[in-house]
């Protein structure tokens, strides 16, 4: 499986940086599974909420899109001038987000990137959370809340606040790769997983 990271100024460095280490851990523990970190303009730096820059893999290419694309979130609580909210205000990454949505691809967020999904049009009646200070957002947008870290709906996979993005790669290790290579990855990154992964098929 091949996922994708989509960075953006002013998205929180945890957010995309912890899952992206957790999928790149369980690849080199033997998972079929690889990450890379994305664009969707194709800028050569980014600058993270907190200042970080990071050079990017390349621009996401709608022509070889991945198996899965995950969105953080940042910037949405105090409205940033970079960040998840400005990019919601744009419109150009929702938009790629429910193309690639429509062709197959599973579309996953960490925070506030789920405000993303949501102006793409993709949470409405679907299960999803965010970080707490959005719900009320998410909830007016047409989701329908579940109280979990992790929500997993088929082809939308949501989490909650900044490090629940840990529990959320774990959670897609288990379910893509099998629970024998995500217990190993927590053994090398020493962290327990936290709350609850809530699944469709469990209502």
């Amino acid at each position: 499986m091949r996922a994708s990271v989509l960075i953006y100024d002013g998205f929180d460095e945890l957010d995309g940086i912890a899952p992206f280490e957790v999928l790149r851990v369980a690849e080199r523990e033997g998972a079929d599974l690889h990450a890379e970190l994305v664009t969707a303009a194709g800028a050569e730096d980014v600058t993270a909420a907190h200042g970080t820059r990071l050079r990017p893999e390349g621009p996401l290419a709608e022509g070889s899109p991945p198996d899965l694309l995950l969105i953080p979130g940042g910037g949405w609580n105090n409205r940033a001038p970079r960040g998840a909210r400005a990019e919601y205000e744009r419109g150009a990454i929702p938009a790629l987000v429910a193309r690639l949505h429509e062709h197959g691809v599973i579309i996953a967020s960490v925070c506030t990137g789920a405000m993303l999904l949501a102006k793409a049009g993709l949470l409405i009646n679907r299960h999803a959370t965010t970080h707490h200070g959005a719900l009320v957002d998410l909830r007016a947008a047409g989701a329908h809340l579940v109280e979990a870290r992790v929500v997993d709906d088929g082809d939308i996979i949501t989490a909650g606040g900044v490090t629940s993005g840990l529990d959320l790669a774990l959670w897609l290790v288990e379910r893509f790769a099998g629970a024998a290579h995500a217990a190993r990855v927590e053994r090398v990154l020493e962290y327990e997983r936290r709350g609850t992964v809530w699944r469709a098929a469990e209502e």
